[in-house]
């Protein structure tokens, strides 16, 4: 066999080793006989390389118009239509997740691309009228500087979007590090914007470890803003590296999702949506459905066929198009799954399918687990709690919708919830009641749109959003500005009547 590529870093428009010269390897989890790539092993010697080189990029690329900064990402979105089955293929071998799951990662990246690049003609501000006359009163949106951006490994193209384009139209200058179970997407992502002509030092790319790469990337001072996607543990790291110089931070972290079933519900329909929910990617989204709530009504009923659609799930490699889950991203992941199955059980909880990892045959070189279902849980146990990344769905019985609001937040994350019913009236009250950042009316718990912004509440987030425009709040620094054109002295917030 051919020897795997190297892949450098990149830093000041070009791709380079790591100072230290180390290496790692990463492999595909559905068989990790297959070596995707040799990256960069890379420290803090190449991360302050990547953010000198963007410190001093940023004076020129501030400088240059929105429009023209948009330009280079309409660019980008192009080239990623074009080459959309290719990228998706790379990152289903080295994420796992299937390849429709895959094409819908890149597509994601591609519809950030234009609408951010929208964004390039209007970046709006205000104009108010003054409570003084001849004077005018505006504001606009100004560059923060050097952003860090640090991504995971489930998304490893749309997140990156998410925070790359939104950064680079606002006029801010760019070091980022991918997760590295997932450097090989976001070294396709930052080849196609370099292959648009951006400016040498705008955008800077840097692989290794969170330790040795993403850690010296939060705690320089010359970083005035890091947008991080990851575990609530990581993020709140993140935070305490910005506070003591108050530079800023957006936060996207955990989440414990619930579907509520009523009894008026569609159940056919609530099944597929729990079954999308829950073990779409292998169960390991931030807006994952790891938690169903059905109402006692019709729970034997729901559970019955939730429970045997998840058993005829095929499991294995996502290339191929007839799988319809893929492995756990490493063995550690689901090491960890496997743990809390065995929590599960030690809790009570009665095991309905799966528990077991998958090690046989087709699957004996891969990361596979059972999809795993767990009914009659009690809202308070630990695998209806605690994030577990993994395929692993617990099931909650209750009896009215006061109570299911009260178990949906219940938990200490806050980022999507959903609900099934046919009342219009129950539909508004959720919407109303369901103190998450993101609610879904017969729909699961995942499938966000780029134009809204996505991000939650609790311990999910710090209070900021990517997507949408509230993305470019991340990115970009409010200015007010007045221009007195009386000629004489006038005083705001003065009394003239006194």
């Amino acid at each position: 066999m051919a020897a795997p590529k190297v892949y450098k870093n990149f830093i000041n428009g070009e791709w380079v080793e790591a100072r230290c010269g180390k290496t790692f390897e990463n492999s595909n989890p559905a068989d990790r006989r297959d070596v995707i790539g040799v990256f960069q092993a890379s420290d803090k010697c190449d991360v302050e390389d990547a953010i000198a080189a963007a410190h001093e990029a940023y004076r020129s690329w501030r400088l240059v118009p929105a429009p023209k900064r948009a330009e280079f990402l309409y660019r980008a979105a192009q080239m990623l239509v074009e080459r959309k089955e290719e990228l998706a293929r790379d990152m289903t071998r080295e994420m796992g997740k299937i390849l429709k799951e895959t094409r819908g990662d890149v597509q994601e990246a591609i519809d950030m691309g234009f609408y951010m690049a929208g964004e390039g003609r209007r970046l709006f501000g205000h104009t108010v009228p003054s409570e003084l006359p001849n004077k005018f009163a505006m504001s606009v949106r100004m560059p923060l500087g050097v952003c860090g951006i640090i991504t995971p490994w489930n998304f490893p193209m749309a997140i990156p979007s998410w925070k790359i384009f939104p950064a680079l139209v606002c006029g801010n200058t760019v070091v980022f590090k991918p997760a590295s179970d997932t450097p090989l997407s976001g070294w396709n992502f930052v080849k196609i914007l370099n292959e648009t002509g951006l400016p040498k030092g705008v955008l800077n790319f840097v692989t290794g470890s969170g330790g040795a790469v993403g850690v010296p990337i939060m705690k320089h001072k010359d970083v005035s803003v890091i947008s991080f996607t990851g575990s609530t543990e990581v993020g709140r790291m993140v935070s305490e590296a910005c506070a003591p110089d108050f530079r800023h931070c957006s936060l996207e972290m955990g989440g414990k999702n619930m579907i509520i079933v009523m009894d008026d519900a569609d159940l056919e329909l609530a099944v597929d949506g729990a079954l999308w929910g829950g073990f779409g990617t292998t169960g390991q989204r931030c807006t994952a459905a790891s938690r169903v709530a059905v109402h006692k009504e019709v729970y034997k009923e729901f559970t019955e066929k939730f429970v045997r659609r998840a058993k005829n799930l095929k499991v294995g490699n996502g290339l191929d198009p007839t799988v319809e889950m893929g492995p756990c991203i490493n063995e550690g992941q689901r090491n960890t799954v496997d743990s809390y199955v065995q929590v599960g059980k030690e809790e009570g909880a009665r095991l309905l399918c799966g528990g077991q990892p998958l090690t046989d045959g087709d699957w004996e070189h891969g990361s596979f687990y059972q999809p795993t279902i767990f009914g009659d849980c009690d809202p308070k146990m630990r695998v209806a709690q605690e994030e577990i990344f993994g395929p692993v769905v617990s099931v909650i019985p209750f009896d009215t919708f006061e109570e299911a609001v009260e178990i949906n937040n219940g938990v200490i994350y806050g980022l999507s919830s959903a609900l099934y019913t046919r009342d219009v009236n129950r539909a508004f009250a959720a919407m109303r009641d369901l103190y998450t950042g993101i609610v879904y009316i017969n729909a699961p718990t995942i499938g966000a749109e780029i134009q809204l912004p996505f991000g939650g509440t609790k311990h999910t987030g710090n209070g900021h959003r990517d997507a949408g425009q509230a993305a470019l709040d991340v990115f970009s620094e409010w200015k007010s500005l007045y221009v007195d054109f009386s000629g004489t002295l006038q005083r705001a917030q003065i009394d003239t009547n006194a």
